[in-house]
């Protein structure tokens, strides 16, 4: 059972270095398959909530909830102050980071909606 907990811990946290992968290239794939703009939206509301509103990922609840079960210490911070501030950059440039990330979201809704209108015009003449 632990053996299992600790197994569910780490698939956890793939699964959500994938969601911010997906959050941060979701409207470069809705270039392709629009499909995928829908669910980049709800994503990219939710990061800009959890950082207006002080809140507890699902994914992180998950996470401490399968490293509990797996007798592990759970996560005294959130996913990103646990795995990426300070690992990949300093903490000092925590608010440039989320900037220039939010940044390549936006690039990637103007790319989209530039590319439906030149679609449409291609397709009208």
């Amino acid at each position: 059972m632990v053996r299992m907990a600790r197994f569910l811990a780490e698939a956890v946290v793939v699964l959500h270095f994938a969601v911010l992968a997906f959050l941060l290239a979701g409207g470069f794939l809705a270039w392709r398959w629009r499909w995928v703009l829908y669910p980049h939206l709800a994503l990219a509301a939710w990061a800009v909530l959890s950082l207006a509103v002080p809140t507890v990922c699902p994914l992180t609840a998950w996470e401490n909830h399968f490293r509990a079960a797996a007798g592990m210490p759970v996560l005294e911070t959130g996913f990103i102050d646990h795995y990426i501030d300070g690992v990949w950059y300093p903490e000092s440039a925590s608010v440039a980071v989320q900037l220039v990330l939010g940044a390549v979201v936006v690039v990637s809704w103007i790319g989209l909606v530039a590319g439906a209108r030149t679609s449409r015009r291609v397709s009208v003449q």
